[in-house]
């Protein structure tokens, strides 16, 4: 499932005072983190979080909605709170990771013609951007 794809939302994950942490950690940052670097972010804050609970936090999170993942080239998850719960795409800087979430209609359309000349339904797809943002390109 993409990033922003979002199909059937399972129920509410229940909020322990892990998850509530890992949630907390993931709203102070504004680029996409891995698991490992979350849970470092969690050890800086004095949270007593095990990693198995951080990737099986994000991976609820995600499933809920509230999370947006993105793979890297090598195949590592990366994490960042969502601002917005409907479908979108980002565009991420490869050397700070600043991210922004961008509508995609080109994209939409296309993704639903090319599934229907071949008799597909119910279309997903993953679309990142990823270049240099003007301050890196500025520094």
């Amino acid at each position: 499932m993409s990033a922003a794809g979002r199909t059937a939302q399972p129920g509410p994950v229940r909020m322990t005072r892990q998850r509530a942490a890992v949630a907390a950690a993931l709203q102070t940052v504004d680029e996409f983190r891995s698991a490992q670097q979350l849970h470092e972010v969690l050890r800086a804050r004095g949270d007593a979080v095990g990693l198995a609970t951080v990737y099986r936090t994000l991976q609820a999170l995600v499933e809920g909605g509230d999370v947006d993942v993105l793979r890297t080239d090598d195949g590592e998850s990366l994490y960042r709170w969502c601002a917005r719960r409907e479908h979108h795409h980002h565009l991420v800087c490869r050397v700070c990771g600043k991210t922004v979430e961008i509508d995609g209609p080109t994209v939409e359309s296309w993704a639903a013609k090319v599934g229907a000349e071949h008799g597909f339904a119910e279309i997903e797809h993953t679309v990142e951007l990823w270049g240099t943002c003007q301050d890196c390109r500025e520094a």
